[in-house]
Order: C-alpha cells, then sequence, then structure tokens
C-alpha cells in the first residue's frame, strides 16, 4: 500500500479498486483538468464513473487500459 501524501498515490495495489480524481489525472499528463474533460467528452480517454452526488471519478484499470493503447498505437 502507497504511504505517500502526493496526488497521484495509490490507496490500493489493486488498480480495479482505485478511483482517479481529474486533478490526479491532471497532474499525471501534465496537463489542465479542462483537457481531461475535454478528452473524455470528445471519446478521446475513458469516460468518468458517477459513483454518486458530486462524486466523479476515473478508474485507474479503465486509465491503464487507455494508456496500454496508446503505446501500442504509436
Amino acid at each position: 500500500m502507497a504511504t505517500a501524501t502526493h496526488p497521484t498515490a495509490m490507496v490500493s495495489q489493486d488498480a480495479s479498486n482505485t478511483w482517479l480524481t481529474v486533478k490526479q489525472l491532471a497532474h499525471r499528463y501534465g496537463t489542465h483538468e479542462a483537457t481531461i474533460w475535454r478528452w473524455a467528452r470528445e471519446d478521446r480517454f475513458p469516460k468518468p464513473v458517477k459513483l454518486g452526488g458530486n462524486l466523479t471519478r476515473w478508474s485507474l484499470a479503465d486509465v491503464e487500459s487507455w494508456e496500454h493503447a496508446q503505446r501500442e498505437a504509436s
């Protein structure tokens, strides 16, 4: 289990149980939060999951799968 307080620190070693915020994703890719939302809206990035109320997150497993596909495509 990660103990770092860095924004991209994972709370679980299991990607299927880990959820990322738009802020964490923006930091991960060195971009603005609005860019993450635009990519998702334009179907260029995994769709977020609404977990309830104002709680919207991305599945780490989905993000890692997308990253793998991007590497394979290049």
